[in-house]
């Protein structure tokens, strides 16, 4: 149930850095401020959980799809720390490199998405089964 909440921050981040480098009002700067910050926090809480399910699951582990999973979602948290830290005293990165982060971390998570579909779809992972009652 964490998970959601990260990814609208995210994308949120990239929808308030395109209106900030738009029009340049500090406003929106503030916005993808508290966004990031926010989303960060709750891909800490989400990236527990799921590492505690990847690290207690034997069969989760030899799962291809969960690996290529964790390490996109991995990836966009890292290259979301970085977009934190470099705009944090200058505005002025959101226009210029921090919108082109988001934009790429916006991607990762969609690839994310599909693998973490794959794994609930097509592999059962987070599925009861009551075929066996």
């Amino acid at each position: 149930m964490l998970i959601p909440f990260p990814i609208v921050c995210f994308v949120g981040t990239l929808i308030t850095d395109i209106v900030y480098s738009r029009n340049l009002d500090p406003g929106w700067a503030t916005a993808s401020h508290w966004l990031l910050g926010a989303g960060l926090v709750m891909a800490a809480l989400a990236a527990a959980t799921g590492l505690t399910d990847y690290l207690g699951d034997e069969r989760l582990r030899r799962l291809g799809d969960a690996l290529k999973h964790m390490l996109a979602n991995v990836s966009a948290v890292v290259l979301e720390l970085v977009n934190f830290v470099l705009r944090l005293k200058n505005d002025d990165f959101i226009a210029s490199t921090g919108v082109w982060i988001s934009a790429v971390v916006v991607l990762v998570l969609l690839y994310s998405g599909w693998k973490g579909g794959d794994l609930v779809y097509r592999h059962g992972v987070g599925v009861h089964d009551t075929s066996n009652l």
